[in-house]
């Protein structure tokens, strides 16, 4: 089968479109037919090995473990390994898997959920990593309430897109902060308020919010203190910059110090792969609540221009790979 794969960390041009083997479905295993696969930011620092600390929590010290990236799919059941019990070959799946960047890839049935009807392959790849680190940066770690006001920074971003709209469903008041461009599809998303971060400052001290969602990842701790209330809560989503060594970890370090000795809650996320969170967000799109954003779909070979594109130009929600 065709996948992308590498040998070594680098940049994109590592990446090679190349022949290995068709992975088999062990016991408990799905096997997936892939027709699309989502990329996020997560992808670049993996195919780098960026910050230094990923090597150091198993990913591969010299050299990737995984040759073949991508950990959100949407495809079609191809074969199922023995005791596998909720899946079918012929179904239609989405959700989390090691090697998404090819033809085939195999996983734990209890990584995988039923395609919604109203969802595509391309949109259906865009929710499993997002959609979820979204969920429970809200729900979870910020507790939002219905009548909050939530600020949601990176708004048109992969994690952002999801979060404007899972606050909607929450029945909180949001305001989402983008660039110029981005402005009319945040405001489409359903945010009550869009601030243009080019022109409008969150931190000036005419607003207040009670949960403050940064998924863009650089500002510094004491701006995104400034746009919280006394009691308001900070969810760091991710973090970029901040050198070759902890990249954006450090700011999550430092909030998560800071936190004991001031009112506000200033907590880092660090999201888990949980498929009752996906069966949860299925009957959030069903309910047509939450519709996933993808800005642009790249064929397989093509996967590292996506790459490139998603780190130089700042997607509109998602970029997809298709099959």
């Amino acid at each position: 089968m065709k996948a992308v794969a590498q040998d070594t960390y680098g940049s994109a041009e590592v990446l090679e479109l190349r022949d290995v083997p068709e992975p088999v479905a062990g016991d408990g295993e799905v096997l997936v037919r892939v027709r699309a696969a989502g990329v996020d930011a997560g992808v670049w620092h993996l195919m780098t090995g960026l910050p230094y600390l990923l090597r150091l929590m198993g990913y591969g010290l010299r050299a990737p473990k995984v040759p073949v990236r991508g950990r959100e799919v949407a495809g079609r059941v191809e074969a199922v390994g023995a005791g596998v019990t909720r899946f079918r070959p012929g179904d239609e799946v989405f959700g989390f898997c090691e090697g998404a960047f090819a033809e085939y890839a195999t996983a734990r049935e209890d990584r995988f959920v039923t395609r919604p009807a109203n969802l595509s392959a391309e949109q259906a790849a865009a929710v499993p990593l997002s959609a979820v680190t979204a969920l429970q940066a809200l729900r979870d770690t910020g507790r939002v309430r219905a009548g909050q006001r939530v600020l949601v920074i990176g708004a048109a971003g992969g994690v952002g897109t999801f979060a404007v709209q899972l606050g909607k469903a929450f029945g909180a008041r949001v305001t989402g902060v983008c660039s110029t461009t981005k402005t009319d599809l945040v405001r489409a998303l359903g945010a009550d308020e869009v601030l243009d971060y080019t022109r409008e400052d969150y931190a000036d001290g005419s607003r207040a919010f009670d949960l403050v969602v940064d998924t863009a990842g650089n500002a510094p701790l004491a701006r995104l203190r400034r746009a919280l209330n006394p009691r308001g809560t900070l969810v760091l989503v991710g973090g970029e910059g901040g050198g070759r060594w902890l990249g954006g970890t450090d700011r999550v370090l430092r909030a998560m110090l800071l936190s004991p000795f001031v009112r506000q809650r200033l907590c880092g996320l660090f999201s888990a792969e949980r498929v009752e969170d996906l069966e949860s967000l299925r009957e959030l799109i069903e309910a047509g609540s939450v519709t996933p954003v993808v800005d642009r779909t790249y064929r397989l070979g093509e996967l590292p221009e996506a790459i490139r594109y998603l780190r130089e130009s700042g997607a509109c929600g998602k970029v997809v790979i298709t099959m």
